[in-house]
């Protein structure tokens, strides 16, 4: 009873979730651990039967010191097994392609297929040092630490980091996915229930990494409608100098909105050239295939003119101006995490 009284502030999101691709990844899992089941527990009953019927003290088990062999048993032994592997291999084989992140998804939720004319929700993705900044192309808009889309509308979000490793994950929405800098991942999706859900970093990547948070909110439309206008109604916009500012290590980051978004400021991420004078990996690539208009984003060769200075990042909407040098962020910090409510 202990032990039950335990498991009941167990968190079961994974097996519970509110989206339909987790929910799908979810019935995977218990269907995996059932199939499983079916040889490890009967050889825990037969260990269990084995140990008590031939027991020192049972003088009427049977005492067979010659046999070593049976056809019948070794058949039994390897059949049930090998069934169970043929199965669980066809039906992983099959679930990984349909919840291939990639792919985009064909249903809202079980019997209720995606609508021909639904236009689904680009969000990009940018793990910074350590938070979290979502650029809603569509609208124009962006914010850190805060995530929203309306209920029942497929998501496409696409992914990167500024410089080390993290991984994207909300777990009421679909699996994790890994974030990576000079790269760009790819994750479907679909909210199913209103709410607040919690999404994390759920791969270690420094010394804010506890506190690199925030809250996804499914919204009907009228909610997520707004929303967009709550955001478009701040203050800052998100320009490439005001990124380059936000860029800087900084822990405990609270909710920042933006209301305008530079031109190609996600694409320059992921090909890390948002400062100016930088060139592209991408125009790198064609130059290094000798195609002449890659000249274009060359320094010195038609490249933006130097970035003017930005308004700093404070106000009612945005975090304290993240420090000049990342080697001023303390490393092994023992400050108690700030006020939760700020997500």
């Amino acid at each position: 009873m202990a032990a039950l009284a335990l498991l009941a502030g167990c968190n079961t999101v994974v097996l519970n979730p509110a989206g339909d691709v987790a929910q799908q990844q979810g019935n995977l899992v218990i269907f995996s651990t059932v199939l499983m089941l079916v040889i490890v527990l009967p050889v825990i009953f037969l260990v269990c039967l084995f140990a008590w019927r031939y027991r020192a003290s049972n003088e009427e088990a049977t005492y067979s010191p010659d046999w070593d062999h049976s056809t019948q048993l070794e058949l039994l032994i390897w059949a049930a097994p090998l069934l169970i592997i043929i199965c669980l291999g066809a039906v992983t084989w099959t679930a990984t392609h349909l919840l291939d992140p990639y792919r985009p998804i064909e249903r809202i939720a079980k019997d209720r297929p995606v609508a021909p004319n639904t236009k689904t929700l680009e969000v990009q993705v940018v793990a910074l040092d350590w938070k979290w900044l979502f650029i809603y192309p569509e609208y124009g808009i962006a914010t850190v630490n805060e995530l929203a889309a309306p209920v029942d509308r497929p998501i496409r979000f696409r992914i990167t980091a500024s410089s080390v490793m993290n991984a994207f994950y909300v777990p009421d929405l679909a699996g994790m996915i890994y974030a990576m800098p000079s790269m760009e991942t790819k994750l479907h999706a679909v909210i199913n229930k209103p709410g607040n859900y919690a999404g994390f970093s759920s791969n270690y990547s420094g010394a804010g990494f506890s506190g690199m948070r925030f809250r996804f909110h499914g919204l009907d439309d009228a909610g997520f409608a707004a929303w967009v206008a709550k955001n478009k109604a701040a203050a800052l916009p998100l320009s490439r100098g005001n990124y380059l500012q936000l860029e800087r290590p900084s822990e405990n980051t609270p909710v920042m909105r933006f209301a305008r978004v530079a031109p190609g400021l996600f694409d320059a991420v992921v090909n890390q050239c948002v400062r100016p004078g930088t060139t592209c990996m991408s125009d790198m690539m064609q130059h290094d295939r000798g195609d002449s208009a890659a000249m274009k984003h060359m320094p010195g060769k038609g490249s933006p003119a130097a970035a003017k200075p930005e308004e700093a990042l404070t106000g009612g909407d945005a975090a304290e101006a993240p420090t000049k040098n990342p080697k001023d962020v303390q490393q092994r910090s023992n400050a108690s995490p700030s006020n939760p409510t700020t997500l």
